[in-house]
C-alpha cells in the first residue's frame, strides 16, 4: 500500500513561497505568517526560524549568503543566511511586491511590484539601482536568463517584455505578443518566461494551456509541450534542461521529456495548486509550496527508467531543426556520407546502458510512434501536434475552460442615459438637451435649447434610431447602430450656415459600431468598436483616422482642435483595467498627451468626460468627485487636481440629504450640474433643472467641533491652493494660445487674488502669535507679485501686530526681489 505524500507545514495556509540556494544547500519559505524558515537539504530536522514584522510575504529569492524577500505593503527586506537577521531595507513601493529575481551570479535583484516599474537593485550597494519602464503595466513575475545579461518580465497586459542588461542602461530588445494570458498580479496562474538551462530559448504557459518554447535567437515560436486542461500555475527545468516538470490549476503534476515533449509521468496525489517550484541544483530531488502553506520535498522524484535523462550532461533547448540537438548525448549519432556506420562494442554498451529504444533505426532521430499515440505527428503550420481520437481521425477541440477575465470599462457617450420607458436623453449639457422616444416601429428626436433667441427647436421622425447625440453653438450629431438594413451611421446636422444649411451623413465600414461621439467647433470625433479614432471636418470632410492604441475604447471629448480619448489600458492588481487617455492637437498634429493613466481612484470608475469652457480637460468619476487635468498642454507634465469632492458639499453634512450630482459642465468657474434625488442615478423626465456649485479642493477635513479660528485658517488654506490652481490653468492658456488681452487681463487679476489669499493667510499667522513668524514669512516668498506692493503690505501686517522683527524679514525679501536677488522658488 502507498505511503500518502505528505507535506511539510511551513506556514499558515495561503500561498508560499520558497527559494533554493544555488549550492542547494538551504531552502528558504515565505508566507503568509510573520515567519520565515529555513530547511537544511538532506536533513529531517526542523528548520531555522525568522520571526519578522511583516505578516504577508509574497517572493522571496536567495543567493548562498543572503536571500531577499518581498511583502504585500511593497517593502523589500535582505536577510543574512548567515546570522539570520536582516541586514537591510532594499526598497519600498507603492504596491505589493508580485516577484522577485535574482541574476546567476548573485549581484543583482530584480524587483516587480503594482508600480509601472521594475527596479534591478545591487545587492551589495542598494543605492545603485537601474529601472525598467518600457512595459505599460505592472509587471506579474520575472526571470533572468542563464547569462544574467537578459531579463524577461510577464505583464498583465499580455505581453512579455525583454531587456538587455548588458549595457549601463537598460535596454528593451523584445515585445512578445500573443503568448501569455492578460492576467491580474494576483492570479494563481503562471506567465513566467522560464530560461533553458542553455540559454537559448524559454518556456511560457500560453493562453491555450500549452507551454510555448521560443527562441531567444529571432524570438520565434519552436516546439510545444501539450497536456494540460488548466491554467499552469508552476514550471521548472531539470538542472541540464533534459527534462521539464509544470503544474496546473487542476492539481495536474506532469514530467515531460523535453527532446520529445512526451510526457514521462503524471503525479496524481497533489491536493492544493502548486504556486512554486523548484528542482534541487545536484540530486533527484524536486521541491514545491502551494496555497496551502505547505512545502513538499520529493527525494527520487523521477522514476529510475528515467534517472539516465537527468544524469546526462546540459541538453539543447527543444528548438526546430537544431544541429545541437544531433551532437546531444541523448542523440543517434549522424551517418558518414549518408551511410550507416559499423556497429562497436561501445554501441553495445551503450544500447545497454540507455535501452535499445531510445532511438528507432533508420537514423533519422525522431522518436518512434509504437503505441499510436501521435508523438511522431509532424507540427503544422503554428508549431503544434494536431490531437488523435482513437481511430487515428483527428480530435475535435474541446469546449473551452472557465477562465479568468479582466474586468473593462464599458464604453459610454457624455451626458446620455438609458431608457426609462420609451424615452431616453441623447445628449444633456449648457446649451440645451437632445431625447428620444421609442415609438416601436421608429423614434422622433427632439432638440431643445434654452436660448431660443439664438436657436430654433426642431424634433424630426428617426427611421435610424439613433444612439448617441452631441450638441453645441455650431450644430448637432448623432450616430445610429448598425442594423440589418444599413451600417452604423454618423449623421451631422449644422444650425446655421450662411449658405443653404446642407446636412451631412457618412457611412462606417461593416461591422464597425461607434462607441463614442464628441463634437467641437471645428471637428467631429468618433470612436469605434474596430479601435478607430475617426476624426471629420464639421462638413464631412474625413481628416484622420488611426487605431487608437488603449482599447477597447471607453469615450472621448474635444474642445476646438483639441482631442481627448480614453481607452481601456493594462490590467490592474484588482483585476479591473486602468484607463489611459490622449489628448491630441488634430490642426496642429501634436500629441499633448500620450497613453497617460486616467487619476481614478481605486474602486472607482468613470462617469463623464468633458472640457470647460476654458478648455481645460475634466473629468468626473463615481465617487463624485470633479478634477481637471493640470498642464496638460506640456507631454508628460498632466496631473489631475480635485476641484471638488460632492461628497463633502455642506447640504450633505449630517446626512440631512440623500442625493448625487449628474455632471454636466464647467462653467464660469463652477461646476454645473443637476441634482439627483434619492437613490436616482439619471435624470429623467420632466426636464430637470440645472443646479451649480462653486469649487471647494479638499484640502482638509472639516471637523464638527473645532473652533471657529481654525475653521477660518482651513478656509484660507483652501483658497489658495483653489486660486493657486485656476492660476495655472489660465497662464497654461495664456502661454500657449494667441491670447486676447481679456485673458491677459484676468491672469493678472488671478494672480492678485492668489496674492491676497496669502496676505490673508499671513494675518492668521501673525495673529496666533509671534511664534509663528517663521511659518508666515514662508507664506511671504509664495507671493507672485514682483512689483514688491504685496510684500510691504505683508510687512505692515506684521507691524500691526507688533511682529518687528517679521516686518524686517519681509521687508528684506522684498528688497532681495526689487534688485533680482531673489527668485521666488529660491530658500530665504
Amino acid at each position: 500500500m502507498a505511503v500518502a505524500l505528505r507535506g511539510r507545514p511551513a506556514h499558515a495556509p495561503g500561498n508560499t513561497y520558497f527559494s533554493y540556494t544555488p549550492n542547494g544547500r538551504k531552502l528558504v519559505t515565505a508566507g503568509i505568517n510573520g515567519a520565515i524558515r529555513i530547511f537544511e537539504h538532506g536533513s529531517d530536522g526542523e528548520p531555522d526560524i525568522i520571526d519578522v514584522q511583516h505578516d504577508v510575504h509574497t517572493a522571496v529569492a536567495a543567493t548562498n549568503d543572503s536571500f531577499v524577500v518581498g511583502c504585500d505593503n511593497g517593502e523589500v527586506y535582505k536577510y543574512n543566511l548567515t546570522t539570520k537577521r536582516m541586514d537591510e531595507m532594499l526598497t519600498r513601493c507603492t504596491g505589493r511586491i508580485n516577484d522577485l529575481a535574482i541574476s546567476p551570479d548573485g549581484k543583482w535583484v530584480a524587483v516587480a511590484s503594482e508600480e509601472l516599474e521594475v527596479k534591478i537593485i545591487n545587492l551589495d550597494d542598494m543605492t545603485n539601482i537601474m529601472s525598467l519602464r518600457e512595459h505599460t503595466g505592472a509587471i506579474k513575475q520575472l526571470s533572468f536568463d542563464m547569462s544574467g545579461t537578459t531579463l524577461t518580465a510577464s505583464c498583465v497586459d499580455g505581453m512579455i517584455y525583454a531587456y538587455s542588461l548588458s549595457s549601463e542602461q537598460p535596454q528593451l530588445i523584445r515585445r512578445v505578443d500573443g503568448l501569455i494570458n492578460v492576467l491580474s498580479t494576483e492570479s494563481d496562474a503562471a506567465t513566467r518566461a522560464t530560461w533553458h538551462p542553455d540559454g537559448r530559448a524559454f518556456v511560457v504557459p500560453t493562453e491555450s494551456k500549452e507551454l510555448q518554447v521560443v527562441s531567444r535567437s529571432d524570438w520565434t515560436r519552436q516546439k510545444v509541450f501539450s497536456g494540460h486542461k488548466s491554467e499552469v500555475s508552476a514550471l521548472a527545468w531539470s538542472p541540464n534542461g533534459a527534462l521539464l516538470v509544470t503544474a496546473d490549476l487542476d492539481k495536474d503534476l506532469k514530467l515531460w521529456e523535453v527532446k520529445s515533449q512526451k510526457v514521462l509521468k503524471t503525479y496524481d496525489d497533489v491536493k492544493n495548486p502548486i504556486l512554486d517550484m523548484q528542482w534541487h541544483p545536484k540530486d533527484n530531488v524536486l521541491s514545491y509550496t502551494n496555497t496551502n502553506g505547505e512545502l513538499f520535498i520529493r527525494e527520487d522524484f523521477v522514476p529510475d527508467e528515467h534517472r539516465r535523462l537527468l544524469r546526462a550532461e546540459t541538453q539543447p533547448s527543444p528548438l526546430n531543426n537544431d544541429p545541437l540537438a544531433e551532437i546531444s548525448g541523448n542523440a543517434r549519432k549522424p551517418t558518414t556520407n549518408g551511410l550507416a556506420h559499423k556497429r562497436t562494442a561501445q554501441d553495445d554498451y551503450l544500447d545497454d546502458l540507455l535501452g535499445p529504444d531510445v532511438m528507432s533505426e533508420d537514423g533519422d532521430g525522431f522518436i518512434e510512434d509504437d503505441d499510436g499515440a501521435g508523438y511522431a505527428e509532424e507540427p503544422n503550420h503554428f508549431g503544434k501536434r494536431p490531437a488523435q481520437t482513437s481511430n487515428g481521425a483527428p480530435a475535435k477541440r474541446h469546449a473551452a475552460y472557465s477562465s479568468w477575465e479582466p474586468q473593462i470599462h464599458e464604453s459610454f457617450q457624455p451626458g446620455s442615459t438609458p431608457w426609462k420607458g420609451n424615452r431616453r436623453y441623447l445628449c444633456l449639457n449648457l446649451i440645451g438637451f437632445v431625447w428620444t422616444v421609442n415609438q416601436e416601429t421608429h423614434h422622433t428626436v427632439t432638440v431643445e435649447f434654452y436660448d431660443r433667441h439664438q436657436y430654433r427647436d426642431f424634433h424630426f421622425t428617426d427611421p435610424y434610431r439613433y444612439d448617441k447625440a452631441c450638441l453645441n453653438e455650431s450644430g448637432t450629431l448623432f450616430a445610429c447602430p448598425r442594423s440589418s438594413q444599413h451600417p452604423a451611421i454618423i449623421y451631422y446636422r449644422p444650425h446655421e450656415t450662411w449658405t443653404t444649411r446642407v446636412d451631412w451623413r457618412t457611412e462606417l465600414p461593416e461591422g464597425e459600431e461607434v462607441t463614442s461621439l464628441s463634437l467641437s467647433s471645428s471637428c467631429v470625433v468618433a470612436t469605434t468598436s474596430a479601435g478607430y479614432v475617426r476624426i471629420y471636418s464639421l462638413f464631412g470632410l474625413p481628416l484622420k483616422v488611426y487605431r487608437q492604441k488603449s482599447t477597447p475604447a471607453v469615450t472621448c471629448a474635444s474642445w476646438r482642435d483639441y482631442v481627448m480619448t480614453v481607452g481601456n489600458g493594462p490590467v490592474g492588481g484588482d483585476g479591473t483595467t486602468r484607463l489611459l487617455y490622449t489628448i491630441e492637437n488634430v490642426k496642429r498634429d501634436e500629441i499633448c498627451q500620450s497613453e497617460d493613466i486616467l487619476a481614478l481612484a481605486e474602486g472607482t470608475e468613470l462617469r463623464s468626460v468633458f472640457f470647460s469652457d476654458k478648455g481645460d480637460p475634466c473629468i468626473y468619476d463615481s465617487d463624485g468627485v470633479l478634477l481637471v487635468c493640470q498642464h496638460w498642454r506640456t507631454p508628460g507634465q498632466a496631473r489631475w487636481v480635485p476641484l471638488l469632492d460632492t461628497r463633502t458639499l455642506e447640504r450633505l453634512a449630517g446626512g440631512k440629504k440623500e442625493e448625487s450630482y449628474w455632471p454636466v459642465a464647467v462653467a464660469q468657474d463652477r461646476f454645473q450640474c443637476i441634482i439627483l434625488k434619492g437613490g436616482e442615478q439619471y435624470p429623467y423626465f420632466p426636464r430637470p433643472l440645472l443646479s451649480d456649485f462653486a469649487f471647494k479642493v479638499p484640502v482638509a477635513a472639516t471637523q464638527d467641533d473645532e473652533d471657529e479660528g481654525a475653521a477660518h485658517q482651513k478656509n484660507l488654506e483652501e483658497q489658495y491652493v483653489r486660486l493657486s490652481t485656476q492660476q495655472s490653468l489660465l497662464q497654461d492658456l495664456v502661454e500657449n494660445t494667441h491670447a486676447t488681452h481679456t485673458q491677459k487681463t484676468d491672469l493678472a487679476t488671478m494672480e492678485g487674488e492668489v496674492d491676497k489669499a496669502l496676505l490673508q493667510l499671513i494675518a492668521a499667522e501673525c495673529r496666533e502669535g509671534e511664534e509663528r513668524g517663521m511659518k508666515a514669512l514662508e507664506i511671504a516668498t509664495l507671493m507672485r507679485d514682483r512689483s514688491g506692493q504685496m510684500l510691504t503690505a505683508a510687512s505692515k501686517i506684521a507691524q500691526r501686530f507688533q511682529h518687528d522683527r517679521l516686518s524686517e524679514k519681509i521687508t528684506e525679501l522684498a528688497e532681495r526681489r526689487m534688485v533680482g536677488l531673489v527668485d521666488e522658488d529660491d530658500d530665504v
